[in-house]
């Protein structure tokens, strides 16, 4: 299916009922649809159509949502991938935030709550046109490229990793909450619950090593020192 507007967001989903509804909001959105039921297709059309995101049902029979999205990260692919579970296990969708995945929802969801997901990966990839540059500590983001670096050093982040790390150093030294990271990168609250930042500030600190500035606060949030 040719894409509209906004782009084309592949929907990769066995259930057809629920790709039909999906995709049916995504286009009322302005985006193209293309929908694929089975894991090794959709990786074969993610490398052919190369949509501007992805959602990504975790149960996949076969090759199911974690190794597609393994599979696009280990080739370099940072497409936008949000996935969805039926599975009302915080470890599963924690392991798909941990492989590069930017968001998540649990079925049953609202597709309108969907779109609106799709659109706010989609603006933390697209990026900002201001002209900036912030470092803190041994970390360093240029917000017009959307590049990081640790130390000398330039590392690969997902969009949410990238917004993360960008709204901590751009407030060096400054006590943020879990809920107020949430709202600020996420763009909603509570809905994705606390433990997801707490898993994109380990991947941070994993990716930026020595070079991380990042602190906790016990018993409130994290914190970006400059040294």
């Amino acid at each position: 299916m040719g894409s509209a507007g906004r782009g084309l967001v592949l929907v990769v989903e066995d259930e057809a009922a629920i790709a039909e509804l999906a995709a049916m909001y995504l286009r009322r959105d302005g985006f193209g649809v293309h929908v694929e039921a089975d894991g090794a297709a959709a990786l074969a059309t993610v490398r052919r159509l190369k949509p501007v995101a992805v959602v990504l049902d975790i149960g996949l029979s076969g090759m199911d949502g974690i190794e597609i999205c393994k599979a696009m990260r280990a080739a370099g692919d940072w497409t936008p991938v949000l996935f969805v579970t039926a599975r009302d296990d915080e470890l599963d969708r924690l392991l798909g935030l941990e492989i590069g995945a930017d968001d998540y929802l649990t079925k049953p969801f609202s597709p309108r709550e969907l779109a609106a997901r799709v659109r706010t990966v989609l603006r933390r990839a697209s990026g900002t046109p201001a002209s900036e540059t912030f470092e803190c500590g041994g970390a360093r983001v240029d917000v017009t490229s959307r590049r990081a670096w640790a130390g000398d050093a330039e590392i690969t982040l997902t969009s949410t990793e990238f917004d993360l790390l960008t709204y901590l150093v751009r407030h060096p030294g400054r006590v943020l909450s879990r809920d107020q990271l949430l709202s600020a990168v996420w763009g909603y609250a509570a809905a994705a619950g606390t433990r997801t930042v707490d898993v994109h500030v380990a991947q941070l600190r994993a990716k930026l090593g020595v070079h991380s500035p990042i602190r906790t606060v016990r018993g409130i949030g994290y914190a970006a020192d400059a040294g």
